[in-house]
C-alpha cells in the first residue's frame, strides 16, 4: 500500500484545519479574550505539522485503491479530531485531554454531545471553534457520501453512485466538480440560516455559531440551555427549517439551483422523510397535550423542533422530552436510529435503508404466496440490485451488534441501564443527548474517563457507517 497518497490528502486538510483557526483566534482578539494566544499556537503547530506531511508525502500516484480509500477516510477523521481538540485542551476551559477529545470528536462527528458546563461563560474563540468543527464535519459528511462510500460499498452505498457520479440530467458530469457544487450550497444554506437567525431575534455571534451547527445538523450551542435560552418562538422555527434543509439529499439541491424541483419533490427518501417527522410531531404533541405538560401552539412546537432536532441527528433542546413520559422517551430513542437521507448532514441508518428492508420483505412475502409470480424490487423507479439489498442487510446486522456491545460496554463502566443504552444509540447514530442523565436537560460531563472513550469511538464508528471501521480490523484487509 503507497502510504504518500494518505499521508498527503491528510496533510493538506490538516494544514487547512490550521489555517481555520486562526478565526476563533480573531474572535477571541476581538473580545479581548487572552485564549486568542491558545488559538494561534495551535494553528502555527497544525499548518506546520499538516504542511510538512504533505510536503514530505508528494511523489505518490493520484490514484487511490480501495484498500486507501478505507485507511484514508478513518486516518483523516482521527488525525483531524486530535488537532481539532488541541485549542480545546490547551484554553483556559482546563478541561482533560479526554474531555477535549470527546468534545471535538463530537463536534467533527456532528453529534453535539458535550462535557463543557459553562457554555454561558466560555470564551467566544471556544464557542465559535465549536461550531466550525461541526460545520467542516458536516461538509466533510456530504463529500464523503457522495465521492467515496458508494465507491467503498459500504451499507448498501453503490446505488447512488450512478446518481453522485453521473447524475438522471448530468448536471456535473465530474466528482470533483460534484463537490465544488456542495460546497456552495453548502455556504449558501449556512449564511441563510444566519440571517434568519439573526433576523428572528438572536445576536449576530449567536446567530453565525448556531448557524454553523444547524446547517451540519449537528447541535452545539452557546448556551447551556441549548436553544430554550432564546425563547423567541420564530428561532426556533429557523432552526426546524434548516435543520430539515440540510437532513435533504444536497445532490438533489443541484436540480433546485438549475429551476427544477421536481427531482427533490419526487424522491422517495424526501417524501418518507418529512412523512415520518409528521407522523412523530402529531404524536409528541398529543402526548405533551394528555399528560398537561403543554397545549396548543407550544405543544406543537415543542413536538416539531423536537422530532426534528432527534431524527436528523441535531440535538439542539428548547425542553426536556424525556419529562413527557414513557411513550414520549420510546419515539425519541426509536426515531433516533432512523436518521435523514443519504447525502445529507445527517446522522443515523438512513431511509434509505429502511426502504430497502421493507421492499425486500415484501418481495419475500410475495413470493411465500405467489411463489411463481416475478416481483421485481424497484427504488425511486430504478431496479434494485440483490447485492444492494444484502449490503443493506449486513449493515443493519452490524449496527445494532455494535449499538448492542456499544450498551454494554458502557454499561459495564458504571453507567446507569437507562443512560448506557440511551448513550450506545445517541453516539452510534451522532444524536448528541439521550435519555436520563444525559438527555436534553444534561450533559455528559458526569461520565468517567472509560465512558466517555467508549463515547468517542462510538461517535466516530457511527458516523463513518460501521463497516468503514470494522474492515480494518479484519486480518485480510492488511495482507498484500
Amino acid at each position: 500500500m503507497d502510504f504518500r497518497t494518505i499521508f498527503s490528502a491528510i496533510g493538506a486538510l490538516t494544514a487547512a484545519l490550521g489555517a481555520s483557526m486562526l478565526l476563533p483566534a480573531l474572535a477571541d482578539f476581538v473580545y479581548g479574550n487572552e485564549d486568542w494566544l491558545v488559538f494561534l499556537t495551535s494553528a502555527l503547530i497544525t499548518t506546520i505539522f499538516g504542511g510538512g506531511l504533505w510536503a514530505a508525502s508528494t511523489g505518490g500516484t493520484s490514484e487511490l485503491s480501495l484498500r486507501q480509500a478505507f485507511l484514508m477516510t478513518t486516518l483523516i477523521w482521527v488525525v483531524l479530531t486530535t488537532f481539532g481538540a488541541l485549542p480545546i485542551y490547551l484554553s483556559n476551559l482546563r478541561l482533560t485531554f479526554t474531555d477535549a477529545m470527546f468534545e471535538a470528536m463530537s463536534g467533527i462527528t456532528t453529534t453535539g454531545a458535550t462535557v463543557i458546563t459553562t457554555l454561558d461563560t466560555a470564551p467566544p474563540g471556544i464557542l465559535l471553534w465549536r461550531g466550525l468543527l461541526q460545520w467542516f464535519g458536516g461538509l466533510g459528511v456530504v463529500v464523503m457520501a457522495i465521492a467515496v462510500l458508494p465507491m467503498l460499498r459500504v451499507g448498501g452505498m453503490q446505488m447512488f453512485r450512478a446518481e453522485a457520479f453521473e447524475t438522471p440530467d448530468k448536471i456535473l458530469p465530474q466528482a470533483a466538480q460534484i463537490a465544488s457544487a456542495m460546497t456552495v450550497i453548502y455556504v449558501l444554506l449556512t449564511f441563510a440560516c444566519a440571517v434568519c437567525y439573526w433576523v428572528a431575534g438572536m445576536p449576530a455571534f449567536d446567530a453565525v455559531a448556531h448557524a454553523l451547527s444547524t446547517v451540519a445538523t449537528g447541535g452545539f450551542s452557546t448556551r447551556d440551555a441549548s436553544l430554550a435560552a432564546f425563547p423567541q418562538p420564530a428561532v426556533h422555527y429557523v432552526s426546524t427549517v434548516f435543520m430539515i434543509l440540510g437532513a435533504l439529499p444536497f445532490v438533489l439541491y443541484l436540480g433546485v439551483l438549475q429551476g427544477s424541483v421536481v427531482q427533490l419533490v419526487r424522491d422517495s427518501q424526501v417524501r418518507l422523510f418529512l412523512a415520518l417527522v409528521g407522523a412523530a410531531t402529531v404524536l409528541v404533541a398529543l402526548v405533551q397535550i394528555a399528560g398537561n405538560h403543554h397545549e396548543g401552539e407550544t405543544a406543537f412546537r415543542q413536538a416539531l423542533f423536537s422530532v426534528v432536532s432527534v431524527i436528523t441527528g441535531s440535538g439542539f433542546g428548547i425542553a426536556d422530552y424525556g419529562a413527557w413520559g414513557p411513550l414520549s422517551m420510546a419515539i425519541f430513542f426509536v426515531i433516533m436510529f432512523i436518521g435523514g437521507c443519504t447525502g445529507s448532514t445527517s446522522c443515523g441508518i438512513k431511509i434509505f435503508r429502511f426502504q430497502v428492508l421493507a421492499r425486500d420483505l415484501y418481495q419475500h412475502v410475495r413470493q411465500i404466496v405467489f411463489p411463481s409470480m416475478i416481483y421485481v424490487k424497484r427504488y425511486n423507479g430504478r431496479p434494485l440490485p440483490d447485492n444492494v439489498s444484502t449490503s443493506v442487510q449486513s449493515f443493519v446486522f452490524v449496527y445494532f451488534a455494535s449499538f448492542l456491545i456499544l450498551a454494554v460496554l458502557l454499561s459495564l463502566s458504571g453507567m446507569a441501564p437507562l443512560e448506557a443504552i440511551s448513550g450506545s444509540a445517541t453516539a452510534l447514530a451522532n444524536v448528541g443527548p439521550g435519555l436520563g442523565e444525559i438527555g436534553p436537560a444534561g450533559n455528559f460531563a458526569g461520565l468517567n474517563d472509560t465512558s466517555k472513550w467508549l463515547l468517542t469511538i462510538g461517535m466516530l464508528v457511527g458516523r463513518l457507517e460501521v463497516l468503514v471501521v470494522l474492515v480494518l480490523f479484519t486480518p485480510r484487509f492488511w495482507r498484500a
